[in-house]
């Protein structure tokens, strides 16, 4: 039966030590052919890497240490289907329990998912801008793209959702714009875009139910809106 042969030839350097001998070590080892065809068919490589220590202390100890690596089928990010890539966000707040949290209905309602939520400190949410959103036909008919001021509307009601909890006295009624400033738009949202909004308080006077929030909104990572939010809880009458 046909063979290929391995062979491996290692032998340690000189030294100037009497106590110390040397020996050269030849090691052969047999592979059937079976596995030479296999790699030869395939894009398989296998390889054998020997390492041999010969050198002969005292005690007369030799150290044989063998590695061996072989390459599989391993799946790389560019096979698995792009589908299958991307996990979806996670839903902490569905938009049934955004409905009981916050007065705004269709078409107004401009939050679809809370993805993270820290109890009277912040909020992450996301709206999925659609064309079938109602302000498109008129923003505009030829390049939709979503009103500045709606998108500043949708964190607001992020900032809402913290500030009706119960986390920070919330009232779970009503929260009013009192002002907005340094409000800054760095690239248009567009149907299709999913705005990521990250909401958090800084500062709240309970007594007087205002509180002062920080927002940016995203979309793939880059911020498209920005700025500085103060609102007010009260009652609708």
């Amino acid at each position: 039966m046909a063979s290929t042969a391995l062979s491996h030839t290692l032998s340690s350097p000189l030294t100037s030590r009497p106590s110390v001998s040397h020996r050269t070590h030849t090691i052969s080892l047999s592979v059937p052919r079976s596995v030479t065809a296999f790699s030869s068919r395939s894009s398989d490589c296998v390889s054998r890497s020997l390492l041999v220590s010969s050198t002969q202390l005292k005690n007369k100890r030799t150290c044989f240490v063998t590695n061996c690596s072989a390459n599989g089928n391993e799946n790389s990010a560019e096979d698995v289907p792009i589908e299958l890539r991307y996990p979806a966000f996670p839903s902490v707040i569905d938009i049934n329990q955004i409905r009981e949290i916050l007065p705004h209905r269709f078409p107004f309602l401009l939050v679809d998912r809370v993805i993270e939520y820290n109890p009277g400190v912040s909020a992450v949410a996301i709206k999925n801008v659609t064309i079938n959103d109602n302000f498109f036909p008129g923003h505009f008919p030829e390049r939709p793209i979503m009103p500045g001021v709606l998108m500043v509307e949708a964190m607001a009601q992020v900032g809402g959702i913290v500030m009706l909890q119960p986390e920070v006295g919330g009232s779970r009624d009503n929260f009013f714009f009192a002002g907005i400033d340094k409000v800054r738009f760095r690239k248009p949202v567009i149907a299709g875009d999913t705005l990521v909004m990250r909401m958090t308080l800084i500062k709240l006077q309970k007594r007087f139910g205002i509180a002062k929030m920080e927002g940016k909104a995203y979309v793939g990572g880059e911020v498209v809106c920005e700025g500085e939010f103060l609102m007010a809880m009260g009652s609708s009458e």
